[in-house]
């Protein structure tokens, strides 16, 4: 009996994937609820389960772009292998691939050959490199018989000729006699030597990459953005820190850092100033009571906005603990559309990268977004005195349409307020 195995339904607004990565080969054996692919949509990546198990056959290849409900593979009845079956199975096949392969490559070579009629490109596929190794070849303009080949029986193989380098050919030009006239050197009229490689390469935007940049320039221009700066002195985080981090940890199992003031100094500010965590919907502007804060997380396939749930409601620990778990969870490409979906604010930490300053872009559909940036030792005036202080510029991008001047820049001036005495976070003043 075989069981077709098809894209699931991963989310409302979801209507197709890309096919990433296949975690299993055609042919395997394969536990039930086993992984055996990975799915991209323009949101999240998300592993394929075997809903039975048995016998491998792949449908669908890597890279292909499947809607939900597409037909990615099929799983037939079949015993597991025995011992050593499976890899003696996983080898022969492995070999025959490559041998056919080279047969292919030796046709395609010796068909160019025959339909070639110019001798100075008969050379370049007697039989010895492959096309794609004999066209690049012929670019440089390097001769197939200075080329060392690698490939099966001295096959010149595509790495081959992306690798070699054409020799200075300034010994081959014959000297000019004495009672010649002096030539002009045509340096000038070819275009400049060039050292080093110069090679490229393409790489198919991933839909996550895609969603990423369609969002984005539909933010700028689908929206009034602005931003204000302010800069916060942060000795008083960092003394804080350093007199209880140890003391934090041992009691709470995760770190005391800078994310935790940030949110809660965010989700105090919001309170005051509700319409920074609004959102335009049409014709009406929609509050919430409530703030989800996005945290952007840059992640192994691109920038990736984890949310904390009601976030006004949480501790400093219990806040430090979900940025860690979120941050793992991206790392690990293990995010669920569900933990990605939402938001009513975001804030972003250019900071760790070294950035001193920036103007973040709005998260749609949020209306407003906070940019930390790196702290700097500055002088700066304290009671008429000039002292060294660690400093940061905060950046926050709003949308004009729903938050006014005031707004913006008295939010951001209440979180400079409560970052520079932390204490009023604990007593809510």
């Amino acid at each position: 009996m075989s069981l077709e195995i098809k894209v699931p339904t991963v989310g409302e607004s979801i209507t197709e994937v890309v096919l990433a990565q296949w975690l299993k080969q055609d042919g395997d054996y394969v536990e039930m609820d086993e992984n055996i692919a990975e799915l991209e949509s323009d949101k999240a990546t998300f592993e394929l389960p075997a809903e039975q198990a048995g016998i491998l056959k792949i449908i669908a290849q890597e890279g292909d772009t499947l809607e939900i409900g597409a037909v990615v593979c099929s799983i037939e009845d079949g015993d597991a292998p025995a011992d050593g079956d499976d890899s003696d199975k996983k080898e022969d096949k492995k070999e025959e691939k490559k041998e056919t392969s080279e047969d292919a490559d030796a046709k395609e070579t010796k068909e160019s050959a025959d339909a070639s009629g110019d001798e100075s490109e008969d050379s370049y596929a007697a039989g010895t490199a492959s096309p794609a190794a004999a066209k690049i070849l012929r670019e440089k303009g390097i001769e197939v018989t200075a080329v060392k080949g690698t490939g099966k029986d001295g096959r010149i193989t595509k790495e081959d000729a992306e690798k070699a380098q054409a020799k200075s050919k300034s010994n081959d030009k014959p000297a000019a006699s004495s009672s010649s006239a002096p030539t002009k050197s045509s340096s000038s009229e070819t275009s400049p030597n060039t050292s080093g490689a110069r090679e490229e390469r393409r790489e198919r935007m991933s839909s996550l990459r895609k969603t990423v940049a369609r969002r984005l320039v539909s933010v700028k221009n689908e929206t009034a953005m602005l931003t204000t700066f302010n800069e916060v002195n942060m000795q008083p985080i960092m003394d804080l820190r350093g007199k209880y981090k140890d003391a934090f940890k041992e009691k709470h199992g995760v770190g005391l850092g800078f994310m935790s003031f940030f949110t809660k100094a965010v989700t105090t500010a919001l309170k005051e100033w509700p319409a920074v965590n609004a959102r335009l919907e049409e014709n009406e502007i929609v509050y919430s009571d409530f703030v989800d804060v996005s945290i952007a997380v840059s992640g192994p396939k691109g920038l990736v906005v984890p949310i904390i749930r009601n976030a006004e409601s949480k501790s400093l620990y219990q806040i430090e603990k979900s940025v860690i778990d979120l941050a793992v969870k991206a790392r690990d490409n293990k995010l669920t559309i569900e933990e990605m979906t939402g938001g009513t604010f975001t804030i972003t930490n250019g900071g760790v990268f070294g950035s001193m300053m920036s103007t973040p872009i709005i998260n749609a559909p949020q209306s407003a977004i906070l940019g930390m940036h790196n702290i700097v030792q500055r002088p700066v005036a304290e009671n008429g005195q000039v002292v060294i202080r660690p400093m940061m510029y905060i950046a926050l991008s709003y949308d004009h349409r729903i938050i006014d001047g005031r707004e913006s820049v008295s939010f951001l001036v209440r979180v400079k307020q409560l970052l520079e005495d932390p204490a009023r976070l604990l007593l809510e003043v």
